[in-house]
């Protein structure tokens, strides 16, 4: 088999099952507090894999097949925290192609798990900062392919539609009360999912803007602001799969509307109050977009606007029973977060609780 048909094989492989996944669900959430405004969920943990990620492998590896970048027996490696790790195993053992995973020491082992299930090797280091010059490194000594998310994400993906996020949201929400969203609240880990949207309103030429919630220790809230693509962190996020150390180049801050920044004792909280509204568990990063959409829908009814907002929900809790869940991590790590909860939880479902603290920030016209 040449290399051209193999490529057209391994196409149609990953188009194949694409079409057997059917789309990932939307459903509202009541929020007593807000009755003017409508809150949906975008429940991105029932793909294949269990994660927003999910999409974006798909993109990748058809992004890199095309381009020539794989072919037969390449091997394929990844920079990852986890979730893009594992959805990009899943399709690199559809292709049977080896897969390789350089990820923090800290990842969590629910994810190491689900990668080896794929038949995926995790290369561990201990410094986040160093996963993509390890990856590098790899690529060189085994021939193989880094997908690179944090470079090709914002690109890989076909903003314009053909099923991407932004479109599915406006497909399912056409039927309701408010089908055009005032706001999607989502998280920025590689930037492309806040790309996708952005590009997207603005080429449908929607009146909808896009958030972005950052956690403690990234770097993205404050290169939206100043512009300084050279900021690091001091260390990576403490919320998988969102904010990083240092400036990707896949996140495009021109088509961010706001973004909110949310200190970590938020985010964990808030997945209190969503495993009793949902009744299941959520990854952290759905808890720092909640807490952000508390922030959108506060502003909202001070200006005493009605509408809707679309939250992402990114990925499910059962990865995170180790730490997120469990309570002696969550002391170990610093994390008292039952004033918190008990506060995201009246801020939710009492009009008359104390204001919000977590404030919208906008750049500069």
């Amino acid at each position: 088999m040449n290399s051209r048909t193999w490529v057209k094989q391994a196409v149609r492989i990953i188009e194949a099952d694409f079409n057997r996944s059917a789309d990932t669900h939307l459903f509202p959430l009541q929020l007593p507090a807000f009755p003017d405004i409508q809150l949906y969920i975008k429940d991105e943990s029932s793909h294949p894999t269990g994660s927003l990620k999910h999409r974006l492998a798909r993109s990748l590896f058809l992004y890199a097949l095309c381009n020539g970048w794989i072919q037969r027996g390449s091997t394929i490696i990844e920079a990852s925290s986890g979730s893009t790790a594992v959805s990009e195993a899943y399709f690199a053992r559809l292709l049977n192609l080896p897969f390789i995973a350089v990820m923090p020491r800290s990842t969590s082992p629910e994810k190491i798990a689900c990668i080896e299930f794929y038949g995926g090797r995790c290369h561990l280091i201990d410094e986040a900062s160093q996963v993509a010059d390890e990856s590098h490194r790899l690529a060189r000594e085994t021939g193989g392919h880094f997908m690179d998310q944090f470079t090709y994400a914002e690109r890989a993906t076909d903003w314009r539609g053909n099923n991407n996020i932004a479109e599915s949201m406006f497909m399912q929400m056409r039927d309701e009360p408010h089908p055009i969203p005032s706001w999607i609240v989502c998280g920025a880990g590689t930037g492309g999912t806040s790309a996708t949207l952005g590009r997207y309103v603005r080429y449908q030429r929607y009146d909808t803007q896009i958030c972005v919630a950052d956690p403690d220790y990234s770097v993205f809230f404050d290169y939206y602001l100043n512009g300084d693509s050279t900021l690091t962190a001091s260390q990576g996020s403490r919320i998988e799969g969102i904010g990083r150390p240092r400036v990707e180049s896949s996140f495009v801050r021109d088509v961010v509307d706001a973004m909110v920044k949310v200190p970590d004792g938020y985010s964990l909280a808030a997945l209190q109050y969503l495993e009793q509204a949902l009744g299941r568990k959520c990854g952290g990063s759905t808890g720092t977009i909640f807490c952000a959409v508390l922030s959108l829908a506060a502003e909202m009814r001070t200006r005493d606007e009605a509408g809707s907002i679309v939250a992402i929900l990114c990925d499910g809790g059962d990865r995170y029973l180790h730490s997120y869940y469990n309570r002696d991590w969550l002391s170990a790590n610093g994390f008292e977060i039952d004033a918190q909860a008990a506060e995201i939880g009246a801020i939710a479902s009492d009009p008359s609780a104390r204001q919000w603290p977590l404030t919208i920030s906008r750049r500069p016209a």
